[in-house]
């Protein structure tokens, strides 16, 4: 049998997830199954090609919904994970008992594992570590700015690699190390982890030195505008760092193949009551209720723009009510 996994690529959450999803596969359905994975990015128009679901099973996790019939298991917990209420209304109607969503859950990874457990039986003692640390990255639960920025924990550093990370053998092996319950800290010392690592290291110290040049404080939001940069992955977590009075963060940055507006609420003040997810939704974006984004074409930045400065005006605004 073979299995085709999807999951949020360039995402530490995604690929725990990922992990799981094989682990479980192997134990509580199919043991020999061969299990093939496909990294998934939000971007404008189709994510899910035809030819996407081409296993004999083909799961989602940490990713939107998808009414195509190949698709047999999903696991998702973001708020936007429905882009046409056509979706929603077939996952609504599915009986098959394979498909889970909770907007509330902070992680993909605990809800998979913890859904898993429940209704299949799948033991999750060996993977105690993961889930702990993953349920701490996607809901930004470290205890101060400085801990996300320094990045000492195994766990974020291999955060820091996922999310720079562009080789899919590469991403494939540490889901499999991942799924095999090595220690993180062991994975962490892996030289095909440690030496790109080294310079993804040297870019965030570099990323750092360019966000405090470019990002300013108005109105309890910090905008940044790095769109000259390309920067390809940075630490969204620098400009809570750089002002931990920040109540949100609004900015505009521009990758290899895309340009993107980014939004956040500050994790260590109080959270305002908004939805950021819905308002990136008007631009075609979306995500959590506390952090969001919304992707462009990569000659759209002047477009990424204007609609980073909307949001930073709606959200100054929301502060002054």
């Amino acid at each position: 049998m073979r299995v085709r996994v999807c999951y949020h690529d360039n995402c530490f959450d995604g690929a725990a997830s990922a992990a799981l999803f094989t682990r479980f596969f192997r134990e509580r359905v199919e043991a020999t199954a061969e299990v093939a994975y496909r990294g998934m990015a939000h971007k404008t128009g189709e994510v899910f090609p035809p030819g996407t679901f081409d296993g004999d099973d083909n799961a989602v996790v940490d990713f939107r919904y998808s009414a195509d019939p190949g698709l047999t298991w999903w696991f998702d917990h973001h708020v936007s994970a429905f882009v046409r209420a056509e979706d929603e209304a077939h996952f609504r109607a599915d009986t098959s008992g394979k498909k889970f969503f909770d907007p509330t859950a902070k992680s993909c990874t605990r809800f998979l594992a913890r859904t898993c457990a429940e209704r299949f039986g799948f033991d999750l003692q060996p993977h105690a570590e993961l889930i702990h640390w993953a349920e701490i990255i996607d809901s930004a639960a470290f205890p101060s700015p400085q801990a996300a920025i320094e990045l000492k924990e195994p766990a974020l550093r291999l955060m820091t690699w996922a999310e720079a990370n562009h080789d899919r053998k590469a991403s494939e092996r540490l889901i499999g190390e991942l799924a095999a319950a090595r220690p993180l800290e062991a994975i962490a010392a892996e030289r095909w982890i440690t030496e790109p690592l080294a310079v993804v290291l040297a870019e965030h110290r570099r990323s750092l030195e360019v966000f405090r040049q470019r990002t300013a404080l108005a109105g309890g939001v910090a905008f940044f505008d790095v769109s000259d940069e390309r920067l390809e992955a940075f630490n969204k977590f620098i400009p809570y760092y750089l002002f931990p009075e920040a109540r949100f963060v609004v900015g505009v940055s521009r990758g290899a193949s895309r340009s993107k507006v980014s939004v956040g609420s500050n994790p260590w003040l109080p959270r305002p009551a908004i939805n950021i997810a819905a308002i990136c939704e008007r631009y075609g974006g979306g995500g959590h209720p506390v952090v969001g984004a919304v992707s462009l074409a990569l000659a759209d930045v002047p477009r990424a723009k204007e609609i980073a400065a909307e949001i930073a005006t709606e959200l100054r605004a929301f502060l002054l009510r």
